[in-house]
């Protein structure tokens, strides 16, 4: 029987991230395909209940009716691969750790497993250890203040429908934050849903990468920055999110880099969102640094050996002491928005707004990073540090800009302090379980 009030899984869909390839596993009347498809995600949906597969069929690229109790549900997917495996109603299977080890054979090296449960919120957890899956982070759904249905509405598509209402969603951001903060605390008894994620470990060994700048009139620089990174990683692929009105998108392109033109200019936020997931789509791994020689080009083969051992993320501290480049308001105010992040989250960082910083692309994937509005690495370090991935900081060194600066100052310290509250809704603070490490030079 289909279920009298179905709800957007607003737990499910904050966690998918924004994967390349991902396969649903009932996808019922949530719109999980939906949301994934809108991303540019392509979905294959395996769906249990025959009198849903029409409706998985009209979401997803490719759907299947598969029996979720058979030895092996996912034989139909043959030897293909994906980013990210999302399971909605797991209290519905009954062995749990082998569904979940077949699960894993269809994932990509660190990806991604996100299991929504209505009941046995520490079995699932344990299901995933034991098939040998990684478990990241746990998420919820409250029950607190359920909105109730006008009189009249009967059916399940009349109540999704609801959900849309403009009064319904006003109200449910309003209440949401308040009612998942008190279920947090007791989630047995207040969670409505349970949210798992979990993931293929990543294994040490080579990486193909990308190493991308934000270009904003870089014409004295770009050319011989490139011949260093050249110098230094010579297999690398160069991309270019480039906002130019001077002629650096034509010099990066007749040195061989990928030039995607933003224009008209949309500022930082939105470049580095797009440079994050351009990236992602092409190479297992991205280091990004500016194009005005402030960081130093020689550190990429240590950024990139870091990862190569198994780490999801290297931040290059700048700040770790004062560098004689960096005027000290600049120094001071850098260190102080690092200690904020560390008060409020346990994150031992010595500088959130790295301009010089290494990720695998699985990590890359696993969010959904909104780049509106400034300050984005500041969530792109946080979020994976309280989600439990592989987080390594050291120093390098910092030197003179070639070049105007185009720091807004009072723009960034704004979006840094929203960013900084933001990170609350992610993960768990960062304490004694903590994968975040910090590296001499």
């Amino acid at each position: 029987m289909v279920p009298l009030f179905k709800e957007t899984n607003f737990a499910l869909v904050g966690n998918l991230g924004r994967p390349r390839h991902a396969v649903l596993i009932g996808v019922g009347l949530a719109e999980t395909a939906s949301h994934l498809h809108a991303l540019g995600t392509k979905v294959v949906a395996l769906e249990a209940d025959p009198d849903l597969l029409d409706r998985a069929t009209d979401l997803a690229s490719e759907a299947h009716l598969v029996d979720l109790a058979s030895p092996n549900p996912f034989a139909i997917l043959a030897d293909r691969r994906f980013d990210l495996i999302a399971v909605e109603g797991a209290q519905l299977i009954a062995d749990l750790p082998r569904f979940f080890a077949r699960a894993a054979e269809h994932l990509v090296d660190g990806g991604h497993v996100v299991v929504c449960s209505q009941s046995g919120r520490l079995e699932v957890r344990e299901a995933l250890e034991q098939a040998g899956l990684d478990v990241l982070r746990y998420d919820l759904n409250p029950r607190v203040f359920r909105s109730k249905l006008p009189s009249g509405a009967t059916k399940a598509v009349d109540d999704l429908r609801i959900t849309h209402t403009v009064s319904f969603r006003a109200t449910y951001a309003l209440l949401r934050p308040l009612e998942r903060l008190i279920a947090l605390g007791q989630p047995d008894l207040l969670a409505a849903e349970h949210i798992n994620v979990a993931r293929v470990p990543p294994k040490p060994g080579p990486l193909s990468l990308t190493i991308g700048m934000l270009t904003l009139n870089e014409q004295e620089s770009v050319e011989r920055m490139i011949d260093e990174i050249r110098s230094v990683a010579p297999d690398a692929s160069i991309l270019l999110i480039d906002s130019s009105s001077d002629r650096t998108p034509e010099l990066a392109k007749a040195k061989g880099a990928r030039v995607i033109r933003q224009l008209p200019p949309q500022g930082h936020g939105p470049a580095m969102e797009r440079l994050m997931y351009e990236a992602a789509l092409q190479t297992e791994a991205l280091i990004y640094i500016d194009c005005d020689f402030t960081y130093p080009t020689q550190t990429i083969p240590r950024l990139r050996a870091i990862l190569e051992e198994g780490v999801d993320v290297v931040n290059a501290s700048r700040t770790s002491r004062k560098p004689e480049a960096m005027p000290l308001p600049n120094y001071v105010a850098n260190r102080t928005f690092a200690a904020m992040s560390h008060l409020a989250h346990g994150v031992p960082t010595t500088d959130v707004h790295s301009g010089m910083r290494a990720y695998r692309s699985s990590v890359i994937r696993a969010f959904a990073f909104d780049g509106s509005g400034d300050a984005l690495p500041v969530d792109t370090l946080l979020l994976p540090a309280r989600s439990r991935y592989r987080v390594v900081e050291f120093p390098i060194d910092y030197h003179e800009r070639m070049g105007v600066s185009k720091l807004a100052k009072f723009r960034g310290t704004l979006w840094t302090l929203l960013r900084v509250a933001g990170a609350f809704g992610h993960g768990d603070r960062v304490g004694r379980n903590s994968r975040f490490e910090r590296r001499e030079r």
